[in-house]
């Protein structure tokens, strides 16, 4: 199954696109300035956000977030849990940030900026973070999602969302999400050619496809 839908629904997606167009490149713009124009510890605050993000949500994630700012980057395990417990769902997840934060300083004396720039290749990038046991909570999903969010491009974040849309297109043959980098990378080739055939960019589809599903344009 491959591009199978009828042409009036790739008509309506492309209407659709161009009602959410100048929104879409705003968005997509603010993602590039985090990393133009803020250090370290925004770069890390957006990683904090994927991390909170997975499983309940960006709405949820960036509350979360909100909540801890005055103690992420200093603050112990045991502070960012207290203020992540009447706001997330998982407040448990303070162990994720704080092993990810020191793993970052003392290996990369949190210049986070010059890693993420010492890889040239774009999957090399994306590896690091989603298959690091040492950055915790992150997949291949909230890899990419952070990446994105800092303003990397070619990089889907293939949630639930953005999976059931394709697999309703016809772009690929099932709606769950992939679990292995191989599936992933192969989905998001698809993505990618869907985009292509459509006329916009793959960053755009991205952020069309999950706000046609949730009435928003995501974080």
């Amino acid at each position: 199954m491959f591009f199978t839908t009828k042409n009036e629904d790739y008509e309506k997606l492309k209407s659709s696109y161009l009602d959410k167009k100048d929104a879409i490149n705003t968005q997509l713009n603010e993602f590039k300035e985090v990393f133009e124009k803020g250090d370290d510890n925004r770069v890390f605050e957006e990683l904090a956000f994927c991390i909170l993000t997975s499983a309940v949500g960006p709405k949820m994630g960036q509350k979360s977030v909100n909540a801890i700012k005055d103690v992420l980057i200093e603050g112990s395990e045991e502070d960012i849990y207290e203020k992540l417990q009447n706001v997330h769902k998982y407040p448990e997840k303070a162990s994720f940030i704080v092993h990810t934060r020191e793993y970052l300083r003392s290996e990369f004396d949190f210049r986070l900026k010059d890693l993420i720039l010492s890889f040239k290749d774009l999957l090399e990038r994306r590896d690091f973070f989603a298959l690091n046991k040492n950055i915790k909570g992150i997949g291949f999903v909230q890899a990419s999602h952070f990446l994105r969010n800092i303003g990397f491009t070619e990089y889907a974040i293939l949630d639930k969302n953005v999976v059931l849309s394709l697999y309703q297109f016809g772009v690929i043959n099932s709606p769950k999400p992939p679990t292995t980098r191989k599936k992933y990378i192969e989905v998001e080739g698809r993505l990618k050619e869907f985009a292509r055939k459509l006329g916009i960019g793959a960053d755009e589809l991205d952020l069309l496809l999950w706000s046609e599903k949730t009435g928003h344009i995501p974080k």
